[in-house]
């Protein structure tokens, strides 16, 4: 097809749809059709999640995306994800709804500003989180997500000097809990960089039985106030694992959806930010995509994620010594 100007100035097809059309009838249909598969990730709308192929945090999403039987991949989360689908199947036709879903994290590591500073350190290993353009990626030795971070640091020596970006807040973490002294890249999630201590510690005196679990990119202070730190997948299984009733969830809001269809007993309440009347946090890049734009991006296999094929030859080295740790780490 030939992409409409305008969508291309916008990064998303913009074109009415018609009364009284069920779009998830239609998502349906044409993901038969075109042979296509819908992987979500836990930040997007509940409506979104319901109607995935493939649903999970970013490391259940990449170790899903290898060995995809399908012809194209629509990846519903933000424009990095569609990215790493990509490198892992260079073959298939990897699509993302909004152009414009990138992520505040990846944006705080530009390449040009991470080759200097690496350049500055040459005697480091390089260990990069996944929330990381395709070029940085291409200049680390080993990809990360929250999952499996700590294991990940752990693997190496530990006289080993390491750089760790682009998340301070993570990196900080895993400094903590290891007792190293990796070189941190000064980036941060927007998301999780706004959550106000002083509203949680709020949400604890009128909710003293409740559990506050965190997202280990949240800031020191919210992590010491926590009484579970993990991934978004290990916050969904802690909710099962505990004896707590109620929790604070200091994550994306996105991911209460799960948590509540997974668990409808227990009460959650979301942490609130920092200068904002909205009880909940949320990740304005994930909130672009809609089912809207998830119908018409399959029936115009429009927007199409690109790498180029040296860099993704690169990045694909990092990402596939992540998956092998992590596949090691649960025999």
């Amino acid at each position: 097809m030939t992409v409409n100007k305008t969508w291309q100035e916008k990064g998303y097809i913009d074109e009415p749809i018609p009364d009284g059309i069920d779009l998830v009838a239609e998502i349906e249909s044409l993901k038969k059709q075109k042979n296509a598969v819908l992987m979500a990730h836990y930040y997007q709308t509940g409506d979104i999640q319901d109607i995935a192929d493939i649903i999970g945090d970013s490391l259940a999403l990449a170790q899903k995306a290898v060995g995809i039987e399908a012809d194209i991949i629509l990846l519903a989360g933000v424009h990095f994800m569609g990215e790493t689908v990509k490198i892992l199947n260079p073959n298939k036709k990897v699509l993302v709804p909004d152009l414009n879903a990138g992520c505040s994290l990846a944006d705080s590591c530009q390449p040009a500003d991470f080759a200097r500073f690496l350049a500055q350190h040459p005697d480091h290993k390089v260990i990069s989180y996944v929330n990381t353009s395709a070029e940085i990626k291409a200049m680390t030795d080993v990809v990360v997500t929250s999952t499996n971070a700590l294991k990940v640091v752990d693997s190496f020596p530990k006289d080993e000097k390491i750089i760790f970006g682009p998340d301070r807040n993570l990196g900080s973490y895993i400094n903590a809990q290891t007792g190293r002294q990796m070189l941190l890249w000064d980036g941060a999630c927007h998301v999780h960089e706004q959550f106000s201590l002083e509203k949680i510690l709020e949400l604890k005196k009128l909710y003293p039985d409740a559990e506050l679990i965190a997202h280990p990119e949240c800031k020191h202070q919210v992590i010491v106030l926590a009484d579970f730190v993990g991934s978004t997948a290990a916050l969904l299984s802690h909710i099962g694992n505990s004896n707590a009733k109620r929790f604070i969830v200091a994550t994306e809001s996105g991911i209460l959806h799960q948590m509540r269809k997974s668990f409808p007993d227990r009460e959650l309440i979301a942490a609130p930010p920092m200068d904002s009347t909205c009880a909940c946090n949320n990740c304005n890049f994930m909130k672009l995509n809609t089912l809207q734009k998830i119908y018409l991006t399959l029936k115009y296999e429009w927007p199409e994620v690109t790498v180029d094929p040296e860099i993704a030859e690169k990045a694909r080295r990092p990402i596939d010594a992540m998956l092998a740790l992590s596949k090691a780490f649960t025999k």
